[in-house]
């Protein structure tokens, strides 16, 4: 059976994306899948599985239990999934809204989801079926929900709704019998309303937090209402001075403020509920207090869970923001006079980069292991994860990384040691075994290329060196800094000559407002006094302190490059560019010693080449194309020249691979056909035709020490299917195992990659997708 060795998963761009459950079991949303993580591995495995039933972009996830989660997406599909054992199974879905679901909150078995339809609908969970039954609708009059939370009135049996949307108001909603009905208006914020969250400040009492996008928090008391209260605003008046220089220090100069001073009021919001249990009571919402620390907006709130072992006495809130910090609030006692003393809400601790919003800031912040860890993910979907280690101090620990995007090609170094990868986000990354711990694991290494160009192949010309094409007419090589080979080899990764080593340059950094990565000699600053990593690189080193310094750019093509292919002795390297035209749709060979064209351009095909592969022994090029054909050239001293072609497929070929032996090579394509083709009396002719039931996007052929030919086939809707034949017996090829689509990708199969030169029996498939992960499989050849 095959198992899953590494996922690559992006969290989603959504606010409402991802959650914990009481075991610190992380969800989040990657493309149309909803991922588990579990922060307790102490092994740091990453995502241990992945959930298909969506068919569009998950937007929210919720647990209900531990073993019951909520998912929703932009399509207005509302699903239900609980756990027996380590298998999730779907219990309930339903079509919950006509747009997209943007927030979704759950208290006890009530389950509140909002969507762009300007519509609220309140669901409850019945029994133990897991089934969701819809009790009310809320209108919103053409305002778009964007922040939900519900919880209990303290005393009572009602429950309070607070609702954010697209104005300046948080609307609060109580729920006495069966509906909800508005109670009141809490104004004061400058801007839209991102995000809510409800914690209980005692016996009777609870603090409602509002977070902004005008960047500061708000909160709000809600306690039972008494007529012989001190109005809030008369103790504001006798207030000590001392007290108000206070709260005046905590607001910051305002006047410097370009779009004026925050707005502050005192009033005391009054709201009635009724319910047969407690008859009719009345409860005030008063504001609290003003939090300003984050320099952009506001985009997640939540206070730390009572179970915290730490300080859980003490109400601690944490909040993101899109200026790239989290932060953590705490009341800190202050004398206001001899006898007497108050509380101001401070920062205690803030994570993340200081200055600027790099890459749109945190989307999201979690509390995960009882309040003693913060995961936090970002615009690039990211993970970023800190621990409260000992008192007061926090520590940086490692988490999870993944393409933002779909991820368009996927290569391993010339001895497998590590998967390098490309995709639409902008980035290639380099993926590798870490083996110092007990368990081997796989983890993100180095983000070599953080591009300004949609990138689409890749291409390792030596371990040390590669070649990328992006979204531009340049090819661009790469190659490794000191600082890599340094953590390879700490890691255990692959072993470097000391002489290969010494000429490197230190790292490589980005010029403002340019695209090439030049050369550095200043050492990272992640490192040992050694020069040396002491643990894998966090993802916020991995765009800034990994990057491979660019050698060369390779010009020729005269529209945007599609594809390369790297010879197997790493003389050459082939590309290609989009084209309507005979005259660009070509293949360019160069030289990898000195980036010079090796020959003259390789006509032929019609319309763009979408792959190029060199066969084992470097004497063909084979390319395949939009225009139904495939091309063989054969190598000369003098370049390559056309030697054969072919228009047997009745669509698009995708991809195509050779044979390990070089006796044959298979083709892809849209028609929902793999044609493996050999050569028979001198013309190349197939020799087999394997149906798929849709149509095959990638392809990779591979032996085994048994001299088993393995085929693997990628297709449009995820599947990934295992072929094998006997030596000898090309046209006769069994169906070894089907990988369903949704267990491996839910999306198009962009590549397939069989690992080389391993010496065990052990076979390991890389794959990459559209719906913008990186996949390594263990296969036994007894699966």
């Amino acid at each position: 059976m095959a198992t899953t060795c590494y996922v690559s998963a992006a969290a989603n761009r959504q606010y409402c994306a991802s959650d914990v459950s009481p075991t610190s079991l992380v969800s989040f949303g990657c493309s149309n899948s909803v991922a588990l993580w579990d922060a307790t591995d102490k092994h740091e495995r990453g995502v241990l599985q992945t959930l298909p039933g969506h068919s569009g972009l998950v937007t929210c996830t919720r647990f209900f239990s531990d073993n019951v989660l909520l998912s929703a997406d932009d399509t207005g599909l509302l699903l239900c999934r609980k756990r027996t054992g380590e298998t999730w199974k779907e219990t309930f879905r339903t079509q919950a809204h006509k747009s997209s679901i943007s927030i979704m909150c759950i208290h006890a078995s009530t389950v509140i989801t909002g969507s762009s339809d300007a519509e609220l609908k309140v669901w409850e969970v019945e029994g133990d079926n897991d089934r969701l039954s819809e009790r009310q609708t809320i209108p919103l009059q053409g305002k778009y929900p964007l922040s939900l939370a519900v919880t209990q009135l303290p005393a009572s049996t009602s429950i309070i709704l607070a609702v954010g949307c697209t104005s300046q108001e948080i609307q609060i909603w109580i729920r006495s019998d069966s509906l909800f009905v508005e109670a009141a208006s809490l104004p004061g914020h400058e801007d839209w309303v991102r995000c809510l969250a409800f914690t209980t400040t005692g016996i009777e009492a609870l603090s409602l937090a509002s977070g902004s996008q005008d960047s500061t928090i708000r909160l709000w008391n809600v306690e039972p209402f008494s007529k012989t209260a001190t109005l809030v605003t008369a103790a504001a008046d006798q207030a000590p001075d001392d007290l108000l220089d206070a709260f005046e220090a905590s607001l910051g100069d305002l006047a410097d403020i370009e779009e004026g001073g925050r707005q502050i009021s005192l009033k005391r919001h009054v709201v009635t509920v009724k319910s047969p249990e407690h008859g009719t009571q009345k409860f005030s919402i008063t504001f609290d207090a003003l939090l300003v620390g984050h320099e952009a907006a506001v985009n997640s709130l939540a206070w730390r869970p009572s179970t915290s072992t730490s300080d859980s006495a003490t109400p601690t809130l944490l909040s993101s923001s899109t200026d790239s910090s989290a932060i953590l609030w705490s009341p800190s006692s202050i004398m206001v006079s001899q006898t007497e003393t108050s509380s101001i809400w401070i920062n205690s601790q803030r994570f993340g980069d200081v200055g600027g919003q790099r890459l749109g800031g945190f989307v999201e912040a979690l509390w995960a292991r009882e309040g003693t860890e913060v995961l936090a993910h970002g615009w690039s979907g990211g993970w970023r994860r800190w621990r409260n280690s000992e008192g007061d101090d926090w520590e940086e620990v490692g988490a999870i990384t993944g393409h933002n995007g779909s991820v368009k090609d996927v290569d391993w170094a010339p001895k497998g040691e590590y998967l390098i990868s490309v995709g639409l986000d902008q980035t290639t990354r380099i993926h590798g075994p870490v083996a110092l711990q007990p368990v081997e694991c796989w983890h993100e290494l180095a983000r070599p290329q953080v591009h300004g160009y949609d990138l689409v192949g890749v291409g390792f010309l030596s371990a040390l060196n590669y070649v990328s094409v992006a979204d531009e007419k340049v090819a661009r090589v790469f190659e490794a800094p000191k600082s890599f080979v340094h953590n390879i080899q700490h890691f255990g990764i692959a072993e470097v000559l000391e002489q290969e080593v010494e000429s490197r340059p230190e790292s490589a950094t980005v010029p403002p407002l340019g695209l090439s990565n030049k050369a550095s000699q200043n050492a990272v600053s992640a490192v040992s006094s050694e020069g040396k990593l002491l643990r894998r690189p966090f993802e916020g080193e991995l765009s800034a302190v990994t990057l491979w310094p660019e050698i060369d750019k390779i010009f020729g093509h005269g529209y945007e490059s599609v594809t390369v292919g790297v010879s197997n002795n790493k003389k050459y390297f082939a590309t290609a560019c989009k084209s309507t035209n005979t005259e660009h749709a070509v293949v360019r060979v160069y030289r990898t010693d000195n980036w010079q064209p090796f020959g003259a351009t390789l006509p032929g095909h019609a319309l763009t080449i979408t792959r190029i592969v060199f066969s084992p022994d470097d004497s063909l090029i084979l390319s395949v194309s939009r225009d139904r054909t495939w091309r063989l050239f054969e190598h000369s001293d003098t370049g390559y020249t056309p030697v054969a072609s072919d228009k047997s497929h009745g669509r698009i070929i995708w991809d195509c691979c050779w044979t390990v032996e070089g006796d044959a090579f298979a083709t892809a394509s849209r028609d929902k056909t793999v044609r493996i083709w050999a050569k028979n009396d001198g013309r190349w002719t197939t020799v087999v035709s394997l149906k798929c039931k849709e149509s095959a996007t990638a392809v990779s052929l591979s032996s085994t020490k048994h001299s088993r030919r393995q085929l693997a086939i990628g297709l449009e809707d995820g599947e990934i299917q295992l072929y094998e034949s006997a030596p000898g017996a090309l046209s006769q090829w069994n169906l070894r195992k089907t990988i369903s689509a949704g267990v491996v990708h839910t999306k198009t199969v962009s590549r397939l990659a069989w690992r080389p030169n391993r010496s065990s029996d052990e076979d390991y498939l890389a794959s990459c997708s559209e719906d913008g992960m990186i996949r390594i499989l263990y296969i036994p050849n007894t699966c």
